[in-house]
């Protein structure tokens, strides 16, 4: 790491990731190789030897005699590691001591030092981070976050078949009758369907429930005896935040689905837009991107967590938090294109086959989907940690117009992508947007992006101006007039070429020249536009004379001589 790359690192503070070591009092090898297990049981990071708590670099002590090489102390963290970490160390120089620079990555097991001790890193009581033990329990966890641990396909083996509820088996009949379900499984026996399910094992000849067994068709008094992290609230909050409904559900999850399902509907009023001979009911909420939420929730959560799982209808919007981050690889950033991954694919396998979710796990879409096709704000996850998933939908005012218009391309046979539908919505609301912008929103390369935002120009839905990177793009003037919103499209699509031209030559008859700066903030375009537009009016207009070169260039205009 060069001094620029420290320094960056330093000026962001200590994270989770970035934990700062002082070496006044000579920081041992031992710590050294626990802060390195610690990071390994993470997401990876850096350790930085040398630089206090607030920052300040006060360098590292030589740890092999006159200097510090850094082959040794990664040889050094290589065995004194189980398994061995392979650390990337250097040593960076600055101009108050050396910085001893440790990088570690996520190993994909639990880890710990030579001596046996597993610690992983947490935020602590003072809201700092630290290194803590890592407890068995902390460790199933991170196991099942990676991938290596189904917690639902545990049989349980001190029970038996009996402890599963006949009336749980014909509620899920009654679900595989629904869309998207097995009806294969509908004629069998209450033991074959839950063989088909792998919701039972054998154990010494006896049938025994698995932990998704239990969760899906488990009698009530059983789950909570044996399963007591598994709990749903349902919660309504006025607009102070007060809590004035608060049921809790301890059920089989195809219950808990229904019941809160049910409250969801008593509450979920319609207003209706009229679309041709057509009327449209526009909900407060999209009932299928609550469901889907509530589905992920119950699905993906961590079962060993003693946590609950909490639906939250507060005045503007629905709150929906479960135990357990997202699973390695996955962010808010990249949700909508990384591959399913279920936290639980014993208890996802089953969902599937009862049609309670669908196969090819993309739910997240389904979400999505629901809110923008009403006008609404997409989904938000960016309160998620790696302990809580955390999704916002956004509710409030819905914008019927652009409810109406997507109804009409689907009538029409020309429904939206969600790429393209993300990308509608925001023009909608925001005006304008760039490649770049559009890139982030379907969180796809700008190539991509492009391709997505000339798809909609060539359908006649937006319009693009400018050329290369600076140019934008905003709804044509048949949807503007769709929305009768013809004034907007005016201030979105910005001045013709004509009118800029007439602009400038006026601003410098009154002013006795102009600048790329002031054309551009004249006629509201980006500084390469701006030279463009210059140029060719000196092209159309002799009169019109560049001056000076480079960062000197002005524009004049030289009246006739009398």
């Amino acid at each position: 790491m060069d001094l620029s790359g420290l320094q960056g690192l330093i000026a962001k503070g200590e994270r989770l990731d970035v934990e700062f070591k002082s070496d006044r009092r000579a920081f041992s090898d031992k710590e050294i190789y626990e802060e390195v297990v610690a990071m390994a049981n993470t997401d990876g990071g850096t350790i930085l030897i040398g630089v206090e708590d607030d920052g300040r670099v006060t360098g590292a002590h030589h740890r092999h005699g006159r200097v510090t090489d850094p082959m040794k102390v990664r040889s050094a963290i290589f065995h004194n590691t189980v398994p061995n970490i392979l650390a990337r160390v250097s040593v960076a120089d600055h101009s108050n001591g050396e910085v001893i620079v440790i990088e570690v990555e996520p190993y994909p097991e639990v880890c710990a030092t030579a001596q046996g001790k597993a610690l992983r890193r947490v935020i602590g009581g003072d809201g700092k981070p630290a290194s803590a033990p890592f407890y068995p329990r902390d460790q199933r966890s991170r196991r099942i976050d990676l991938g290596l641990f189904d917690f639902t396909a545990q049989p349980l083996g001190h029970l038996s078949f009996e402890c599963l509820d006949p009336l749980e088996f014909e509620r899920l009949r009654q679900t595989v009758t629904q869309p998207g379900g097995d009806r294969s499984l509908l004629d069998l026996p209450n033991e074959e369907l839950a063989k088909a399910l792998r919701l039972v094992e054998t154990k010494n000849g006896q049938l025994v429930p698995t932990i998704a067994g239990l969760l899906l068709l488990g009698r009530e008094s059983v789950l909570r005896e044996q399963l007591p992290t598994h709990e749903v609230h349902f919660q309504v909050l006025d607009d102070q935040g007060n809590v004035r409904v608060n049921d809790t559900f301890h059920f089989p999850l195809i219950r808990i689905i229904q019941e809160v399902g049910s409250r969801f509907l008593a509450r979920n009023e319609e207003r209706e837009v009229l679309v041709g001979l057509f009327r449209v009911p526009i909900p407060d909420y999209s009932l299928e991107a609550f469901r889907e939420a509530v589905n992920n929730a119950v699905l993906h959560r961590d079962y060993s967590r003693p946590d609950a799982v909490y639906i939250q209808w507060h005045h503007d919007h629905l709150y929906i938090t479960n135990p357990g981050g997202f699973l390695e690889g996955i962010t808010a950033d990249n949700i909508l294109v990384h591959e399913p991954k279920p936290r639980n694919p014993r208890l996802a396998e089953a969902f599937k086959r009862v049609g309670i979710t669908e196969q090819t796990g993309r739910g997240v879409d389904k979400i999505y989907m629901g809110q923008l096709r009403y006008g609404r704000p997409p989904p938000d996850y960016h309160a998620s940690d790696g302990a809580t998933v955390r999704v916002e939908l956004p509710g409030g005012e819905s914008s019927l117009n652009f409810a109406a218009f997507v109804f009409e391309q689907d009538r029409d046979g020309k429904s939206l992508s969600l790429d393209e539908l993300l990308i509608m919505n925001a023009l909608f609301f925001d005006r304008r947007i760039t490649a770049r912008a559009a890139a982030g929103l379907i969180q796809k390369n700008q190539t991509a992006a492009r391709r997505v935002l000339e798809r909609l120009h060539e359908r006649g839905l937006v319009e693009g101006r400018g050329e290369g990177r600076g140019r934008v793009y905003h709804l044509s003037t048949s949807v503007y007039r769709r929305f009768h919103m013809e004034a907007e499209y005016v201030r979105a699509k910005g001045f013709e070429p004509l009118q800029q031209e007439q602009m400038v030559i006026g601003y410098v008859r009154e002013h006795g020249s102009i600048r790329r700066s002031e054309a551009a903030d004249l006629c509201r375009i980006s500084g390469p536009q701006a030279t463009r537009l210059l140029r060719r009016i000196a092209g159309k207009y002799p009169r019109f004379e560049q001056i000076g070169v480079r960062r000197g260039t002005r524009y004049v205009w030289r009246e006739p001589e009398v």
